[in-house]
This record gives structure tokens, C-alpha cells and sequence, in this order.
């Protein structure tokens, strides 16, 4: 062969792999940020790649040249985006219409780090089609259900209707659309029998698929003690943890012992805060006594919101100010409540995955929680989501870390409206 030709060849490859190194190969990559994600069991700091809607890279440097837009997020925590599996964002009017006390999602997730909720049982088999095209299919949020086991769903007194109780048309629903829906949820019921549990957790077994249980009144004839010692399964959920009314304490100020023994038999303890279920004089000794939730929710409805619950990032620093670690606070809102629900392709950031980030900043000072019976609690942490990434694409932004400053961008257009939705202006809704 010639020099000449083998020089013009030798050329060539340089000139492409030149080229190659130039073209970033990321969309986005945040640098910096302290990372945890329990999956992996990391917690350190790390720089995050993500590109067409996943995480591409993690490493201890990624150079901003690979990335179309690379951000600094020093002195933040990159998690990954938050699980909240305990909702109520059934809103809407209609024949069908049943969620009286629900949001639309969007309205609540991403400004607090949250890209997946689960609505808890506002539905059932029978009004889960218009729940799916009123809120589902509405949403930029990922919306995922838990079936109430009344087929008309949640609200008032049809809660009471056993007759609407149908297990095997609650576990037919459930597997004609698991895309959307994890699992099965009983709530509200007052009768002085097992009967909305046990066809809850019929229902489960049919189906493969957890319980979630907000016991109701508790009466003597149907114990609490027995709910978790006996009727749920390992696996299954029982909402609403430090309700007043759960016989949490003894006299002494002691956690009961059937709670570990509980534990012990697989069942799952969710905070499900709400406007009524979580009590500092519960929550407080129990964290003390090492009897922590499995998972962090909300139950967030059109009274808890502006209440002493307000959203997932207060939840989350209440158990902060509790004593819970930065690291287990996470955990607890990311890849647990995603194993809870057999969802295990969501809460981490491994490689592959979908790329739902929420970048927290942890505020210091002097500040106050309230509980559902209006007690305050002092803190002096505090958590708020500077950045959420959903499927790749920055949907919240506290202060503009991802964008521009107008005096550095010349005679400027649009900026933002693109990290959106993918389009300028008011283009089409994306799930």
C-alpha cells in the first residue's frame, strides 16, 4: 500500500473519531450531587448521565463536553424520583366519579421530587375505566392504582356495600391491566366483621398481587391486633402506621411487642400521613424504639395538602427531624415502596433504568412540623426539590439551575417549554 493512501486512511479514522468525541452523547448530566440510591446501596458523590429517557452513566467524572447540557449540582442530593404510594387524585365530575376528596396529580408531584404515585383505592373494578381516561391517561405524573374492593370505588357510604365486594372481578381487572394497576385496597369499612379484608386479600391471591388496609373503626370485635397478626399476608400493607387510634403504646410508653412480631411475619408498615394518621406522640417513641416505617407516604387529598401533612418532602423531613438518616428517608420513598408494589424497574437509578430523578436540597434552620391533631414538633432540617427529571426530561426547576442566564443568550426566544413536553407552547400531554 502507498503511504499516501495509507496516510488519507489513517486521516479518515482520526477525523471520525474526532467527530465522534466532539458529538455529545448524553442529553443531559448532572454533575456533582451527593447520589443515593438504595438499590445499589450507594451514597456517595457521583456525576449522572441520562440520555432518550435513561440513565445512561454514573461515575466519579463525567466530562460536560459528553453532555448537551451538563448542570452543577454540588451540595444537593440526586435521588431517584420519589414513589408516593399513597394517594387520592381520582378528581373529576361524572356519573362515574367517586374520588369526592381528590387532586390531579400534576398539580402536587413534581414541584416535591415525586414522578409516580399510587392512587389508593379512589376506584374500583368498576369505575377504573373512567379513573384511567380522567386521570391516568391525563397525566405527565406516572399514575399507578391500587383497586378499592368495592367495585364502585371510594366514598361514603356505598364503603359499607358488601354486596359490591367482588373479589374475582377486582382480580379480573387488576391482571387485564397491570400496566397501571399493583394492587388491591380495602378502606373505611365499619362492620364489626373481617369481611372487606378478607375479600381484599381474596381478591390479592387471585390476582398475585399486595393489599393495602386502612382498617376503619376499630372495634373490639375486629382488633387491630389480629388485622397484622393474622388476616394479612406477608407482603401486604398496612397503611396509616401512627394513627392515633393503633394500640401502638402500652401504659408504659412502651411499643407493643405484636408490631415487631408483625414485622417479623412480612407485613409492611406505610406512613400514609393524610389529614388524621400520624400523631407525634405515636411516630416519635416509636422511631426512638427503632419501630421505623417501611415506606413514606402522603395520602394526599384536598385536606391533607393544606394541612399538617402538605406534601411528600414534609413527610419526608418530619422523619428526618425523627432521627431517620438521609440515606433510609430515601430508601423508604424510592426503592422500597417500589418493591412494596412489585415495581422493582422504578425508585433506583441503575444503569438501564428509566430516568425519574429528583434532585433535593436539605435546608438548615429553625423550623416546624405539625401533626394531624395540631401539635408542632421543632426541627432544623428541611428538604426541597431544586430539580425533577421525568423519563429524561426536566419537569421542575426551583431556580433554574438547568437553564441560562437572558443576559449570556443574545435576542432570546422560548427556553423552557421544550424540557417539557418536547414541544414549544401548549403541545400534546405524554405519560
Amino acid at each position: 500500500m502507498k503511504a499516501s493512501k495509507l496516510f488519507r486512511i489513517v486521516a479518515g479514522a482520526l477525523l471520525i473519531a474526532s467527530c465522534s468525541l466532539a458529538q455529545p452523547v448524553y442529553d443531559l448530566l448532572l454533575q456533582g450531587g451527593h447520589v443515593i440510591d438504595a438499590k445499589s446501596r450507594l451514597s456517595t458523590r457521583r456525576d449522572v448521565a441520562i440520555a432518550k429517557g435513561k440513565i445512561a452513566e454514573i461515575a466519579a467524572s463525567i466530562p460536560a463536553s459528553k453532555a448537551t447540557k451538563a448542570v452543577d449540582v454540588s451540595g444537593l442530593y440526586v435521588a431517584p424520583g420519589l414513589i408516593d404510594i399513597h394517594v387520592h387524585v381520582f378528581a373529576g365530575e361524572g356519573p362515574q366519579y367517586t374520588g369526592e376528596n381528590g387532586v390531579f396529580p400534576d398539580d402536587h408531584t413534581f414541584r416535591s421530587g415525586v414522578t409516580t404515585v399510587v392512587d389508593a383505592g379512589s376506584s374500583g373494578w368498576r369505575s377504573f375505566p373512567d379513573f384511567k381516561r380522567r386521570t391516568i391517561d391525563r397525566s405527565k405524573t406516572r399514575v399507578l392504582a391500587l383497586l378499592n374492593i368495592v367495585g364502585k370505588g371510594m366514598g361514603g357510604q356505598m364503603e359499607q356495600d358488601t354486596s359490591d365486594m367482588d373479589a374475582k372481578a377486582t382480580a379480573d381487572r387488576v391482571m387485564s391491566n397491570r400496566q397501571h394497576v399493583v394492587g388491591v385496597k380495602t378502606a373505611h369499612f365499619a362492620a364489626p366483621n373481617w369481611i372487606a379484608v378478607d375479600r381484599a386479600v381474596e381478591a390479592g391471591n387471585l390476582a398475585g398481587v399486595p393489599v393495602m388496609v386502612d382498617f376503619g373503626r376499630f372495634t373490639s370485635e375486629r382488633p387491630f391486633e389480629e388485622l397484622v397478626g393474622k388476616h394479612l399476608r406477608p407482603g401486604d400493607i398496612y397503611t396509616h402506621t401512627y394513627l392515633a387510634a393503633v394500640p401502638m403504646l402500652d401504659p408504659s410508653g412502651k411499643v407493643r411487642q405484636y408490631l415487631f412480631d408483625a414485622r417479623k411475619r412480612g407485613i409492611l408498615f406505610d406512613v400514609g400521613h393524610g389529614g388524621g394518621s400520624l400523631v407525634f406522640k405515636h411516630a416519635v417513641p416509636a422511631m426512638r424504639q427503632g419501630f421505623a416505617p417501611d415506606s413514606i407516604s402522603t395520602d394526599l387529598h384536598i385536606t391533607s395538602m393544606n394541612a399538617g401533612m402538605k406534601d411528600m418532602l414534609n413527610v419526608m423531613s418530619k422523619f428526618l427531624n425523627m432521627g431517620m438518616s438521609m440515606d433510609d428517608v430515601i430508601a423508604k420513598s424510592t426503592w422500597n415502596p417500589a418493591r412494596q408494589i412489585k415495581r422493582e424497574e422504578l425508585g433506583n437509578l441503575s444503569v438501564g433504568a428509566v430516568a425519574d430523578v429528583a434532585v433535593l436540597k436539605l435546608e438548615k434552620g429553625d423550623f416546624g412540623f405539625v401533626d394531624v391533631h395540631g401539635a408542632r414538633m421543632k426541627g432544623t432540617q428541611r428538604l426541597a426539590a431544586e430539580i425533577t427529571v421525568r423519563n429524561g426530561q426536566v419537569v421542575w426547576d426551583r431556580n433554574g439551575l438547568t437553564r441560562q442566564d437572558w443576559d449570556k443568550l443574545g435576542d432570546y426566544g422560548p427556553q423552557g417549554e421544550a424540557s417539557w413536553d418536547g414541544t414549544l407552547g401548549h403541545g400534546p400531554r405524554r405519560r
